[in-house]
């Protein structure tokens, strides 16, 4: 017969078990990660917008010279003088110098008449050129002589200085972001991450239209041509926010914010003009979706659709990039819950599989 016992004895308790990977509780590289993350990334933001504004000057800026060969010749080895400064271009005589700067092929021109030079603007293209070239023609008309100048394209009563066009970068930039980071964060794939995009997209692109020139007359071109321009710029900064989220995760969200914001946004000359940030930056600028979009929106809205064929290209190639991966992700995750090809093994995987 066996001895009677009294109650088992309670279990030592165990302390719960970590996730793997995960890190134990007041772990040092925590706050040292915030230390060293915060001023490199306040840094790295300071570099992309403040040293761009700090070296502004005209490269190879486009401007015409229109008059007699050899008074032409004189002026250009003038402006010469000023090495990379500007990039001329020779027309016949005024008018065709007007045309060029109504078709945005050149910012400016210099027209040489018996009564004097006489400089052509257009600060609808860039207020700050226009007020570059307006000194440079104080400084060549002869002494005693007033300069010259006429705005051809001018920029609207409502913006003179172009500022609330400039301004208007980044709240596009941010909306195609918060679209992007939505559709990954709420897990839209396939063709509901595709609607959600092209939704979002033309909202804002008629809600900006309706601000920006109904409302506040800082655009003066057709209505929808802006709506769409600035709907596909969202829709390029959203589908690439969406397709890096999708591809690579929250890193794939930093990066497109990365590239857009603070990259996209700084670099894109609305606030001056490309052709006057330093180099690369100029030209890396405009191939970023807020940098082209920038250009796009400037061309429907005062120049008629002049100048807009490599901005819709730039625009479209990257909304088509980023809606491909989303599209991808969709397929991606029909795999995963149909236990087919690519379905992660283990007790997380959807569709039952690793479950006992």
């Amino acid at each position: 017969m066996a001895p009677p016992t009294g109650p088992a004895a309670p279990a030592a308790p165990t302390a719960p078990a970590r996730p793997p990977g995960s890190r134990p509780a007041g772990s040092p590289r925590g706050p040292l990660t915030v230390l060293l993350a915060v001023p490199l990334l306040v840094t790295f933001a300071l570099w992309a917008f403040a040293w761009p504004a700090a070296r502004i000057a005209p490269r190879d800026l486009p401007l015409g010279v229109a008059g007699p060969a050899p008074a032409a010749e004189r002026v250009e080895a003038e402006l010469g003088r000023h090495e990379g400064a500007f990039a001329l271009h020779r027309y016949a005589d005024e008018a065709a110098a007007r045309e060029a700067v109504r078709n945005r092929d050149v910012y400016g021109a210099v027209v040489l008449t018996p009564a004097g030079p006489k400089t052509l603007t257009a600060s609808a293209a860039s207020p700050v050129v226009a007020e570059l070239l307006t000194r440079s023609a104080a400084r060549m008309a002869p002494e005693g002589t007033p300069p010259r100048t006429e705005d051809v394209v001018p920029a609207p009563p409502a913006d003179p200085r172009g500022a609330a066009l400039g301004a208007s970068v980044l709240p596009l930039a941010l909306a195609g972001v918060a679209a992007g980071a939505l559709v990954v964060v709420l897990r839209l794939r396939g063709t509901r991450g595709l609607l959600a995009l092209l939704g979002a997209a033309a909202l804002v692109g008629l809600a900006g239209a309706a601000v920006a020139d109904s409302w506040l007359g800082v655009l003066a071109g057709n209505w929808w041509a802006e709506a769409a321009a600035l709907g596909l710029t969202v829709l390029a900064v959203g589908a690439t926010v969406a397709g890096l989220g999708t591809l690579l995760g929250t890193r794939g969200l930093a990066l497109g914010g990365l590239l857009t914001v603070l990259l996209g946004n700084p670099w894109s000359g609305m606030s001056s003009a490309p052709e006057l940030l330093p180099e690369p930056v100029g030209t890396l600028g405009q191939w970023l979706p807020p940098g082209a979009g920038g250009s796009l929106l400037r061309g429907v809205g005062f120049f008629d659709g002049h100048g807009v064929d490599t901005p819709v290209l730039v625009l479209t190639t990257w909304a088509v990039l980023g809606l491909a991966a989303v599209t991808a992700g969709g397929l991606r995750s029909e795999r995963v819950r149909a236990g087919g090809p690519g379905a992660p093994d283990g007790p997380g995987a959807r569709g039952g599989r690793g479950r006992g």
